[in-house]
């Protein structure tokens, strides 16, 4: 072996005995005593750790996630009040399981049914709001459904409103989470309703089942949800240094084990991932050339505020750059237009999130003699190169 031969043995050795012990980035996931789990980071959406989570199962009461959303989503629309009153019928006052406790033909407000389907898990509440929306359960299953295709739950679908076990009734841990953060991002108002902690109907005072509400002050939601078949699971929130992650756990063995296994997955998320916004809505990222218009540019960014959700320890390597659309830009212009996009690049140069670039403004189309002018312009461009 000559000595060229023992240094590149030397080299190869040491680069893998260096790879090797390197220690890495981000640790492994802790593994959660349930059926399927996935960590969200709410602002982006990314998903941080996903154990199962498109395996289809039954929901139980996370399903009443999605009843207070489309109620929420009518109250949004104008189609809904808080204050219209509700009449309980027959079968809502009969339904088992979880309660409200409200009264055949009493008259119930809208906000007092949203605090007994989300604070008290109040199956008599969520088909008398149901009913009340759509006429019926299995129209408003069918309003739970659309919205679900929408937010692209593709293994979720609904039977009815309460989370009944119905063989055609099921979802998974990554669809619920992304419902939760469709919650949280599209109406805030209404999120408030999910970290109170009790609720009074009829003279009784009734829990919110989710333990995380007191033993940790950053988690303010959402729901949980038990069946025999479904466990015991647990969609929850939490929000710390301007993080908010979102757990989502199906089947634990326990009240107590949906807890202590969503505080985990959180706690995995905080103690080694962070939220870095790299551009705000609305800035000014890229001037780009107009062709006829009124203005010779147009200012264009990000339509919502960048943020990505990175490891700790790499989090100051990433970078972002603009990459422009092809082709002329030939007004008019309208607000939005798509410009190209805005990628996040690691330090290994791979894209990691990206975002479309849009036109912050409109910009009109020019006057006649500007408009020939650069017709003429780019006629020649385009004959010259």
């Amino acid at each position: 072996m000559t000595i060229r031969d023992c240094l590149q043995a030397l080299v190869l050795f040491f680069g893998v005995a260096s790879a090797a012990t390197a220690a890495p980035t981000v640790p492994s996931p802790p593994p959660l005593a349930a059926k399927s789990w996935v960590l969200m980071d709410a602002a982006s959406g990314a998903v941080l750790v996903d154990q199962n989570g498109s395996q289809r199962l039954p929901p139980a009461s996370l399903t009443k996630l999605m009843t207070s959303h489309v109620a929420a989503l009518e109250l949004q629309r104008g189609r809904l009040k808080e204050a219209d009153l509700v009449l309980i019928s027959e079968k809502a006052w009969r339904m088992g399981g979880s309660k409200m406790f409200v009264m055949v033909n009493d008259k119930v407000a809208v906000s007092d049914l949203l605090r007994g389907i989300i604070v008290q898990s109040g199956n008599d509440a969520s088909i008398a709001l149901a009913e009340h929306i759509a006429g019926g359960e299995e129209t408003f299953a069918s309003m739970m459904n659309q919205e679900a295709k929408r937010l692209g739950m593709a293994d979720t679908n609904f039977a009815n409103a309460a989370g009944w076990p119905d063989p055609t009734h099921y979802s998974s841990a990554l669809d619920m989470a992304k419902l939760a953060r469709a919650i949280i991002v599209e109406d805030p108002a209404h999120y408030s309703l999910y970290k109170e902690k009790e609720f009074v109907w009829n003279g009784i005072n009734q829990p919110n089942r989710n333990l995380l509400l007191w033993r940790d002050a950053s988690v303010d939601g959402l729901k949980t949800g038990h069946t025999e078949e479904a466990g015991y699971c647990l969609v929850a929130s939490a929000e710390r240094d301007g993080m908010r992650l979102i757990a989502s756990v199906f089947g634990t063995a326990s009240e107590e084990a949906r807890a202590t296994e969503t505080a985990k997955l959180l706690g995995y998320g905080f103690n080694f991932f962070t939220s870095r916004a790299f551009h705000k809505k609305d800035e000014t990222m890229q001037t780009v050339e107009v062709w006829k218009g009124a203005a010779r540019s147009v200012k264009a960014g990000v339509a919502a505020d960048f943020v990505a959700t990175l490891p700790k320890a790499t989090s100051e390597d990433y970078q972002t750059r603009v990459v422009l659309a092809e082709g002329d830009v030939i007004a008019p212009v309208v607000t939005g237009t798509p410009m190209g996009r805005v990628e996040l690049v690691g330090a290994d140069g791979k894209i990691v999130m990206q975002a479309p670039l849009v036109a912050l403004e409109a910009v009109e189309q020019g006057g006649f003699f500007r408009r020939v002018w650069d017709s003429i312009r780019l006629f020649f461009r385009g004959l010259f190169g």
